[in-house]
């Protein structure tokens, strides 16, 4: 029987039922929708189909991280029962929610001083951190100790490729991301950015491309060119869609037909609220292990 707990946060991307599967704990994010308080609560409280269609016409859409106090929270039931918690965090290259992790951890170490708390940076989003958090509880399935689930953690963050698309800029222009000529250039030739998360966990744009399918293309052959083993690839492959699910179905195609040694069929969820919130509609992410991105991605 294992004497820590594995945990996340909302932003991992994972479904209710995977989470209680896989034995991960989580802790929501928040976000406001026209003045309304709700949780990332995995699509509870607001089914995501009707947050991506809400959105569409939202004036103010707000998001925030827990608080130190919910962190605190959220551990001290877990200490109180005798375990040590291993607490994966949404990349800081994207969130400040680590921070308030470690500030509650400190706050816990006088309460608790035989109790660990283990507090690391995915430097992932959306289910690439989904996909480190299922890799880690295979590892602690397989009898991992909490120090050695660290160390493993640590290692395996950056082999985890995170590569993105949009086919609607109007969130980007909205966040401030391209400016106002870019988004309507943009949206007139059809230019769908390619993006990928760097060893930093920032999100950061490699190409515009022009139409959806070229785009869908491209992102296949990111997984050629990134994927461990190449077209070999045996390993686990995650993609997050954010209401465009025809879009990551198209690409789960592909890779489903070039990549015949996958460990399984390729899971496909919707980007949660959090990150839905900043990418808005017509965004699919693709996962999966591969070159290690402090080497470098282009």
């Amino acid at each position: 029987m294992n004497d820590y707990v594995l945990s996340c946060c909302s932003t991992a991307d994972l479904t209710a039922e995977h989470l209680r599967e896989r034995d991960i704990r989580i802790l929501c994010f928040h976000f406001s929708l026209d003045g309304a308080d709700m949780e990332d609560d995995l699509g509870k409280t607001i089914p995501f189909p009707e947050f991506y269609k809400r959105i569409r016409t939202a004036k103010t859409i707000r998001t925030s991280q827990p608080s130190a106090g919910e962190f605190v929270s959220y551990f001290r039931p877990m200490l109180e029962q005798g375990k040590d918690v291993l607490h994966v965090s949404l990349s800081t290259g994207l969130s400040g929610e680590m921070n308030s992790a470690w500030a509650a951890a400190e706050l816990l170490k006088e309460e608790f001083p035989n109790r660990r708390i283990e507090i690391v940076d995915s430097l992932g989003a959306s289910m690439g951190y989904g996909l480190l958090m299922d890799e880690l509880a295979d590892q602690r399935d397989a009898g991992a100790s909490l120090s050695e689930l660290t160390d493993f953690c640590h290692r395996q963050r950056l082999k985890i490729q995170h590569w993105f698309f949009s086919t609607d800029l109007s969130f980007y222009f909205r966040g401030g991301r391209i400016s106002r000529t870019a988004y309507l250039a943009g949206q007139l030739i059809s230019i769908c950015p390619l993006l990928h998360v760097d060893e930093k966990g920032r999100l950061i744009p490699v190409q515009k491309i022009r139409t959806k399918k070229k785009v869908i293309e491209k992102m296949l052959q990111k997984m050629e060119e990134y994927a461990e083993n190449g077209l070999d690839y045996s390993g686990k492959c995650y993609i997050s869609h954010s209401d465009c699910y025809e879009d990551a179905r198209a690409l789960a195609d592909l890779i489903e037909e070039k990549f015949a040694k996958l460990r399984e069929k390729i899971r496909i969820n919707y980007v949660g609220t959090t990150i839905g919130a900043h990418t808005g509609p017509g965004t699919v992410a693709l996962f999966f292990d591969g070159k290690d991105r402090a080497l470098g991605t282009q």
